[in-house]
C-alpha cells in the first residue's frame, strides 16, 4: 500500500509566535493545523487551498464581522492563511451522542439565534446570494423538466423560487451549520467555518434537518423533522411551515450537488431527508 505523503507545516509569520504545529485535517478546501504558541496556548490555522477561496474564504469576513460573538475569533491573517481561536474538541455531535437529539437541537437553536443577533459593525460585502447558492438545484430541475420525468427536484426548485422571492431579515449566513461546526469552549458554544453567503436566516435552520450525516434514523424520520421544526418555531419565533420548506429545498439542493459529483447513492440519502420534511408539510399544511 502506498504511504500518504507527509504534509510539512507552512512557514508562519513570526508575529504569530508559533512553536509547534499538528495537522488536524486535510480537506478539499484547506489544511487545518492545531498550533502551539510560546505562551502555552493553542490556536488553529486554516490554510486555504485555491479551490476553497470562492466558497469558504469569504466566511472569514463573517467571523471577523461577528468578532467572537457566538463564533470563534479571527486572531490574524497572512494572505489566505488564517490564525483563529481554538474553541476546543467537544462538538455538538458528541453532545448529541451523550445527551440526545433534543438537547443538541436546543443548543443549536440558541447558537443560531445568537449568530443572527445584530452587531455594531458594517456587514461584509460581496457575499454569495441564496439564488446563486441554489444554482445546482435550479439546473437539475430544468434538466428534469425538459426530459418530462417526474422529479422531486422540480418540486423543490419551485419551493426554493417561492421562498427566495419572499426572503425576510436578509443577513450574513453560516450556510453550513451542522453538529461538528458547533464547539463548546470556555466562552460557551461557538460556531466555526461559516460560508460566505447572505440571505434569509431560515436557510441556516434547514441544514440541521440534514444532520448528523451518519444518523439516518434522525435525518430521514418525519417525526424528527416535525419535532425539530416545532422546537425552532418556539425558540426562534420563525414560521414552522417555512422552516420545513427550507429544509425540503435544502435537502434537494444537497442531492443535486451529489448528482453533479456522480454520487447517486448519497443523492438518494439526501432525498430521503427531503421526503421526511415534505411528508410533514403535506400532513400538517396540506401543501404540494
Amino acid at each position: 500500500m502506498e504511504e500518504k505523503r507527509a504534509i510539512t507545516p507552512p512557514t508562519f509569520p513570526k508575529s504569530w509566535d508559533i512553536c509547534s504545529a499538528k495537522l488536524l485535517a486535510d480537506t478539499p478546501t484547506s489544511h487545518i493545523w492545531e498550533v502551539g504558541r510560546s505562551g502555552g496556548e493553542l490556536a488553529i490555522v486554516k490554510d486555504f487551498k485555491p479551490v476553497g477561496l470562492e466558497d469558504e474564504f469569504p466566511g472569514v469576513e463573517i467571523l471577523e464581522w461577528r468578532d467572537g460573538d457566538g463564533t470563534v475569533r479571527v486572531l490574524a491573517r497572512d494572505g489566505y492563511r488564517i490564525l483563529m481561536e481554538h474553541a476546543g474538541d467537544y462538538t455538538l455531535l458528541e453532545h448529541l451522542n451523550l445527551h440526545g437529539d433534543e438537547a443538541a437541537s436546543e443548543i443549536a437553536a440558541e447558537a443560531i439565534q445568537r449568530f443572527h443577533s445584530d452587531v455594531p459593525h458594517s456587514r461584509p460585502k460581496d457575499l454569495q446570494t441564496l439564488h446563486r447558492r441554489f444554482k445546482s438545484l435550479f439546473d437539475k430541475a430544468r434538466i428534469d423538466r425538459e426530459s418530462g420525468a417526474p422529479s422531486l427536484f422540480v418540486e423543490a426548485a419551485a419551493t426554493a423560487e417561492r421562498l427566495l422571492a419572499d426572503q425576510r431579515d436578509i443577513r450574513p449566513l453560516h450556510a453550513d451549520l451542522h453538529h461538528e461546526n458547533l464547539i463548546r469552549s470556555e466562552r460557551g458554544w461557538l460556531i466555526i467555518d461559516p460560508k460566505g453567503v447572505i440571505g434569509d436566516p431560515l436557510f441556516d435552520a434547514a441544514n440541521l434537518f440534514y444532520n448528523p450525516v451518519e444518523r439516518v434514523d434522525l435525518r430521514a424520520n418525519p417525526a424528527r423533522a416535525s419535532a425539530l421544526a416545532r422546537l425552532l418555531e418556539v425558540r426562534l419565533g420563525w414560521d414552522r411551515q417555512r422552516i420545513l420548506e427550507y429544509a425540503f429545498a435544502h435537502a434537494c439542493l444537497s442531492a443535486s450537488w451529489h448528482v453533479e459529483d456522480g454520487n447517486i447513492d448519497e443523492a438518494d440519502r439526501s432525498l430521503a431527508v427531503a421526503k421526511a420534511a415534505l411528508q410533514v408539510i403535506r400532513q400538517d399544511f396540506g401543501q404540494f
